[in-house]
C-alpha cells in the first residue's frame, strides 16, 4: 500500500539460496494492490504484505485486521505474510543485543515508541531493560493527543480497543500509505524532544518528525538511502536498523518473513519461535548501528 517512490529490487543470498526480492508500492491504491496480488499468485514463492499489518498485538494475544485479511485471502497458492513473526521473536533479541553489545544502553533512557501494538516485542524488551517508555499508539495511529505512560496501561487499552479497531479500514488505522509515506507534518514535537531514543516503524516515526532531532537515536528498520540522508540533516546522532541491509536498504519485516517462508516452504502460521531464532542465528543477524552525527 506504500509509495512507489520507495520501490527497490535486489538479488541476495540467504543460506546459500539465491533470492530475487522486489518491493512494489501501489501508492495507496487498494484496487491496484488486489490486482497485483492476483497477478503474482503462484508466480512467486512468498508475498510480504506492506503498508498495512495483518495482526496487531497485546502481550501474547494477536488481533487480525479485517481489511488486511481480505488482501491476504486473495492469493490461493502463494503464502502471504506481514512480518508478525519477525517482530514478535527476532526484534526483541535485536534490542537485547543492541543493549548488550553496543554503547546504546537502555536502562534509564527515555524512549518514544511510536506504536506498541505494532511492535509489542520491542516494547516489552525495552521496558524490561529499564527504559522509561512513552507509547504513541493513540497519537500516531488514531490522532488522539494522549501519550500512554506505561506498557501496563497500553495492554489494558489494547485488549479493550483492538477487537473494535481491527474492524476499521486501512485508512482509518492511521498508517501512512501512498504519497503520505514521503512527507511529514510536525506534531507531538515535545515527545520527540523529550526522548533519547525514538523507536518503531519508520513511517510512523516520520509521520510527525520535527526538523531538529539533534542527539536522538532512531531504532527502526524500513529505511532507504534517502531516509538516512534526511535523518543526518536533522542531526540524528545514530540510526539503528534491526534488519539486514541490502544495497543501502533495510527492508521491512514482511520481506524477511517472506524469505523464511520461501526457505522453509511453510505457511507463516506454521513457523515457530525456534524457526525464527534459528534463521536469525544462521544469518548472523545483528542490529546495525550507523553514527550519523
Amino acid at each position: 500500500m506504500g509509495s512507489s517512490l520507495r520501490n527497490k529490487a535486489v538479488q541476495a543470498q540467504f543460506l546459500g539460496q539465491p533470492f530475487s526480492i522486489e518491493r512494489i508500492g501501489t501508492d495507496g491504491d487498494s484496487a491496484r494492490l488486489k490486482a497485483l496480488l492476483r497477478e503474482l499468485d503462484g508466480k512467486v514463492d512468498a508475498i510480504g504484505l506492506g503498508g498495512t499489518n495483518l495482526y496487531l498485538s497485546a502481550g501474547d494475544r494477536r488481533y487480525l485486521i479485517r481489511a488486511s485479511a481480505e488482501y491476504a485471502r486473495i492469493p490461493k497458492i502463494t503464502p502471504v505474510t506481514d512480518g508478525y513473526g519477525i517482530k514478535r521473536y527476532v526484534e526483541p533479541e535485536m534490542i537485547k543485543q543492541m543493549d548488550r553489545d553496543t554503547p546504546l544502553k537502555l536502562n534509564g533512557r527515555k524512549v518514544l515508541h511510536v506504536c506498541g501494538v505494532d511492535r509489542w516485542g520491542m516494547a516489552e524488551a525495552m521496558t524490561r531493560l529499564g527504559a522509561k517508555v512513552i507509547f504513541g499508539d493513540l497519537m500516531f495511529a488514531l490522532e488522539v493527543p494522549i501519550p500512554i505512560p506505561s506498557i501496563r496501561i497500553l495492554k489494558i487499552l489494547a485488549v479493550s480497543l483492538l477487537p473494535i479497531i481491527t474492524l476499521a479500514s486501512t485508512e482509518q488505522l492511521g498508517y501512512p500509505t501512498g504519497a503520505s509515506q514521503e512527507r511529514s507534518r510536525t506534531k507531538y514535537e515535545k515527545y520527540y524532544r523529550w526522548a533519547d531514543y525514538i523507536s518503531g516503524d519508520f513511517h510512523f516515526i516520520r509521520k510527525h518528525m520535527p526538523q531538529d532531532l539533534t542527539g536522538k537515536v532512531i531504532i527502526t528498520n524500513t529505511v532507504t538511502e534517502e531516509d538516512v540522508k534526511e535523518l543526518q540533516k536533522r542531526r540524528v546522532r545514530a540510526l539503528v536498523t534491526l534488519s539486514p541491509r541490502f544495497e543501502g536498504r533495510a527492508f521491512g519485516t514482511n520481506v524477511l518473513d517472506g524469505v523464511l517462508v520461501a526457505l522453509l516452504k511453510k505457511h507463516p502460521d506454521e513457523l515457530t519461535r525456534s524457526d525464527y531464532l534459528d534463521f536469525a542465528e544462521k544469518l548472523n543477524w545483528r542490529p546495525h548501528v550507523e553514527v550519523l552525527n
